[in-house]
């Protein structure tokens, strides 16, 4: 039987597109005020700049065939893994009887655009990893490469009907994954990738004996207010509709973003004698970036549980790179790649289709909810496949650059700083006024 025609919903699709533009928000202000604060003052402006850039890159590229390679149906690419890059190149062809998000009313276009948002954040990511010491030309060609042989498979993968969907061998297997909003195709890869970014870089300049503080925090906490606002959208508007399932996401999203927080304070209290802004704000983070996958698999208590643990997991997780030797300069791994296998594996634990939970079809109840075994080794099957795929591949991507073009700044650009050396430019005129007089408080 002939699939319905197309019927708008505008309440869905005006809930979509304030999504969309928030989740963009995400990005652009915030991951850059939020990575910016977090860099020396030398380094700033690269950060930020490197944040745009991933917008600009990965905005093009996802019109031009990356929805297409993410979410098109068409059996001609290699289903399991992506999709046909060219049945929507350009967006030509794509309909909005054909919309991803057309049962709930919600034109094709409104769904590429609040999935290109997804894509830009995944990439954007990465550069808190690397931050100091990349040429802004090698992260140029990384973006695009990166986001073509990871991202647009991963995502595909999980939310296009591919290996680890609902539709694919593990759930015939075991049960459905759940990964209601990215804890596997936008944290999990990030920081598999971050991680394998940062071994080919190398330490920065003179880490971890010299102190490289955060030259800004009041941006930083910035930054985390803007993402903390942003991620309502990235995670409620993940259902596609302004509904209930939508409002639990919401809900979920608030109540572990708050504990986890706390949950980090406390930690840092406890182990340093102070809780720090800084801690905060990273808490902040950690706590969005756990729930993301659960957004509405579990019920409130699930929700504090998940923020609970990643903010005292994520909190310990940041001092790993000192132990083990590794330069994440922006604690993308102990956030990001250790907070998305909080999330994705606690689902196994806490899911529920009670008091508002969601479960798509073939998932399981948790085992604390009375559930069995199969959705855990689901979870924790999806996430391990996560890892291996981004770290392997992006570690791949990043050799063959490096041996191309080289990935690192000279050494006396490190130190003098990026700003300067790569863009011409200095965040702050430390320049002492000369040839003139104040008076009056006018500038003579």
């Amino acid at each position: 039987m002939a699939a319905d025609a197309f019927k708008l919903d505008t309440g869905n699709t005006a809930w979509m597109m304030t999504s969309a533009v928030i989740v963009l928000m995400m990005t652009v202000p915030g991951l850059a005020f939020f990575y910016g604060g977090m860099v020396r003052s030398k380094s700033v402006l690269n950060m930020m700049v490197m944040n745009f850039v991933a917008a600009g890159v990965v905005g093009f590229i996802w019109i031009l065939y990356g929805y297409s390679m993410t979410f098109s149906t068409d059996t001609s690419g290699i289903n399991e893994i992506f999709a046909n890059p060219f049945k929507y190149f350009g967006l030509v062809g794509l309909t909005d009887d054909n919309s991803l998000l057309g049962g709930g009313g919600v034109p094709a276009l409104v769904a590429v655009g609040f999935q290109a948002t997804f894509a830009v954040i995944t990439v954007a990511l990465i550069t808190g990893a690397i931050a100091d010491r990349i040429k802004l030309g090698s992260w140029i060609a990384f973006s695009a490469v990166w986001v073509t042989a990871v991202y647009f498979p991963l995502a595909h993968m999980v939310w296009g009907g591919g290996l680890l969907s609902g539709d694919g061998p593990i759930a015939s297997a075991l049960s459905t994954p759940i990964d209601f909003a990215g804890g596997t195709v936008v944290h999990i890869d990030a920081g598999a990738a971050g991680l394998a970014l940062a071994l080919i870089l190398g330490r920065r300049k003179g880490w971890p004996k010299e102190p490289m503080r955060p030259h800004n925090l009041p941006y930083v906490m910035l930054g985390a207010a803007l993402l903390w606002v942003g991620w309502f959208g990235f995670n409620a508007g993940s259902e596609g509709a302004a509904d209930g399932t939508a409002g639990r996401a919401w809900i979920n999203t608030f109540v572990a973003t708050c504990v986890a927080m706390l949950a980090w304070m406390a930690t840092e209290k406890f182990r340093d004698g102070k809780a720090t802004s800084l801690g905060a704000a990273s808490g902040v983070v950690a706590g969005l970036v756990a729930i993301t996958p659960a957004a509405a698999a579990v019920d409130s208590y699930g929700a504090m549980i998940i923020g609970l643990v990643a903010g005292v997991l994520c909190a310990l997780a940041v001092g790993l790179k000192f132990r083990f030797g590794f330069d994440d300069a922006l604690d993308v791994v102990g956030v990001h790649l250790v907070g998305g296998i909080v999330g994705t594996v606690l689902i196994g634990f806490l899911a529920t289709d009670k008091q508002g939970g969601f479960l798509p079809e073939g998932a399981e109840r948790g085992l604390l909810y009375g559930g069995g075994v199969t959705q855990l080794a689901t979870q924790v099957v999806v996430a391990a496949i996560a890892v291996v795929f981004s770290f392997v591949l992006t570690y791949v991507i990043g050799l063959i650059i490096k041996a191309i073009t080289g990935l690192r700044v000279a050494e006396a650009d490190e130190v003098g700083g990026v700003d300067f050396a790569l863009h011409g430019e200095t965040a702050y005129d430390t320049t002492p006024a000369t040839g003139g007089r104040v008076k009056e408080g006018i500038s003579a």
